[in-house]
C-alpha cells in the first residue's frame, strides 16, 4: 500500500486527498511542499531523480559485470567492453524507469523540499 502511494506521488497521479507517504506513514511535509512547487518543476525533479538513480545503477551494474569473461552473449572479444557498457546502460535505465531500488524517491523528495523552501 505504501509503495503504491509513493509511486502514485512520483508518477504525478496522486489525488489531493491521499497524502504523500514515506516509510508507510503520511509525509505531510512533502504533501505541503508539492502544493508550493509548480507541476513543471515537479516533472523536472521527477526526471532528474530518475536519471540520478539510473546513473547509480549503471555504476553498480558496470562493477558487477567488469570481471565477467568467456562464453555468453558477448564472448571474450575486444568489443566485449563496449557492448557490455551499452547493455548495462539500458539495464540501468529500465530498472530506474520501473521503480528502481528507491533512490529516486528520496532524491525527488529532497529536490521538492528544497524548491518549496526557496519558493516560500
Amino acid at each position: 500500500m505504501a509503495g503504491s502511494a509513493i509511486n502514485s506521488i512520483i508518477a504525478g497521479t496522486a489525488a489531493s486527498a491521499v497524502p504523500a507517504m514515506r516509510n508507510g506513514r503520511p509525509d505531510y511535509q512533502l504533501a505541503e511542499a508539492l502544493t508550493r512547487v509548480s507541476p513543471q518543476a515537479q516533472a523536472k525533479a521527477r526526471a532528474s531523480s530518475q536519471d540520478f538513480e539510473a546513473m547509480f545503477l549503471n555504476s553498480m551494474f558496470s562493477q558487477m559485470t567488469s570481471g565477467i569473461k568467456g562464453d555468453g552473449p558477448f564472448g571474450d572479444t575486444q568489443s566485449t567492453g563496449v557492448w557490455r557498457s551499452m547493455l548495462t546502460d539500458q539495464y540501468s535505465k529500465n530498472f530506474a524507469k520501473a521503480g528502481g531500488i528507491g533512490i529516486s524517491t528520496d532524491v525527488y523528495r529532497t529536490l521538492i523540499l528544497q524548491q518549496a523552501n526557496r519558493a516560500g
